[in-house]
């Protein structure tokens, strides 16, 4: 108990060191091609720094053959720390790259230097997922820096290219990497929570785009009766599709919310004057599918439906799949990963955490596809890809505490 508390003291005293790794990781902008930057190389070039400063047993870095990046990679990063149980690894993955901040007019400050108001600590990355980092990361170094002996052997990663994909991130490393891993390791991704610390997800929907493109016969309003409205056909399809949340109407309590959602989302702009019937128009839907419903039979029903409205108002529909993710097999409730993690949020906290699941995707499916199980956990306020983007110091340090309890778990015990 001694040493935990050694080890606790170190983490509330590292209030300054975690606005320097805040401040020091948003100045280093880590935008993805698609996102209109170069990559991630100058914040993993730091990150890599500051590892090897702890001497690691291992440090590796990944590059992925991306020809739109910098120097034609994208840069991931797994260093590992042998602890005295050596028979799994207890990994930490967060991700470098960032979404860009938006309107520079919606943010109170500089998105890329960082404003600390009292507990908050405000700029563009700061939860999403610096924050995740920083708290493994200072985990690791309060142990270290005590003087203990690490107990169980941990890994910290950071990959490139979370937000578009993970083409050039986790799923490259585990297709050209993957024999790093075992199913018996512990594998925590701090990228998503609330704010108690109480969730950890273990399961996700299956992703769907859908695009209908609906194709009519522009004319003139005032003579309707030569043209064919794609417009009055879009209205009918989006109230039409309202039939997936009926026919898909399972419900399953470990997801909230609890059911498949179905939503019309963006629609492009037609014509654009008052006094024209427009004859296309094109919108979207985004489908969150439970695992029990395969995603084929969502299509199919969709495509019976489009076949409907385009014969009833004699127009051409095109459906297309814009993107779809099918959800993995959920890691098991009884997971050691899982029981770690409750376990040590009731040490730190008090609080019973949970097994949830969740209706965004995670790169933990990646992990899960993989047949490792995952899961994500943090505690942190859900303000990613907003203006203003902010996390508290008080949560990574708790946090913090959580990660070095697990790291420093006899399972003897």
């Amino acid at each position: 108990m001694t040493q935990t508390k050694d080890i606790y003291e170190r983490i509330d005293g590292y209030r300054n060191e975690i606005i320097e790794l805040q401040r020091d990781l948003t100045a280093r902008v880590a935008l993805g091609p698609l996102n209109g930057g170069d990559g991630e190389h100058e914040k993993v070039d730091f990150i890599h720094q500051l590892l090897r400063d702890m001497k690691p047993d291992m440090v590796q870095e990944i590059h992925a053959p991306d020809e739109k990046a910098r120097d034609g990679y994208r840069p991931n990063l797994m260093a590992r720390w042998e602890g005295i149980q050596k028979d799994s690894v207890v990994w930490v993955l967060a991700h470098a790259d960032i979404v860009p901040p938006g309107s520079l007019s919606l943010w109170d400050s500089d998105p890329y230097q960082i404003e600390v108001d009292g507990d908050r600590i405000i700029g563009r990355g700061v939860e999403d997922n610096q924050h995740g980092f920083v708290s493994a990361y200072l985990a690791l170094k309060a142990i270290l820096d005590s003087g203990q002996t690490l107990k169980r052997s941990v890994g910290l990663i950071v990959v490139a290219d979370e937000e578009t994909g993970s083409r050039h991130g986790l799923s490259y490393m585990l297709k050209h990497h993957g024999d790093m891993f075992s199913p018996e390791d512990l594998i925590i991704v701090p990228d998503a929570g609330n704010e108690d610390g109480t969730m950890i997800e273990i399961a996700e929907k299956s992703m769907l785009w859908l695009k209908f493109t609906i194709n009519g016969r522009q004319c003139h309003a005032s003579t309707p009766h030569k043209g064919k409205n794609s417009l009055v056909g879009a209205a009918r399809l989006i109230v039409a599709l309202a039939e997936l949340k009926e026919k898909f109407a399972t419900s399953n309590s470990l997801f909230s919310p609890p059911v498949s959602t179905f939503e019309p989302t963006k629609f492009l702009a037609n014509v654009s004057n008052v006094n024209t019937i427009p004859g296309k128009e094109t919108f979207y839907m985004d489908c969150r599918i439970l695992p029990e419903h395969p995603v084929d039979d969502v299509i199919e029903t969709a495509q019976q439906i489009v076949s409907g409205v385009a014969a009833e108002f004699s127009l051409h529909i095109e459906l297309e799949t814009e993107h779809r993710h099918d959800a993995p097999s959920p890691t098991p409730e009884t997971a050691p990963v899982v029981a770690a993690l409750k376990k040590a949020v009731m040490n730190v906290t008090g609080r019973e955490a949970k097994p949830m699941g969740i209706g965004g995707g995670t790169v933990a499916a990646f992990f899960r596809e993989a047949g490792l199980p995952a899961a994500v956990w943090s505690t942190c306020p859900d303000t990613a890809h907003q203006p203003n983007e902010y996390c508290l110091i008080s949560q990574i340090i708790t946090d913090a505490k959580v990660f070095a309890t697990i790291y420093q778990e006899d399972k003897s015990a």
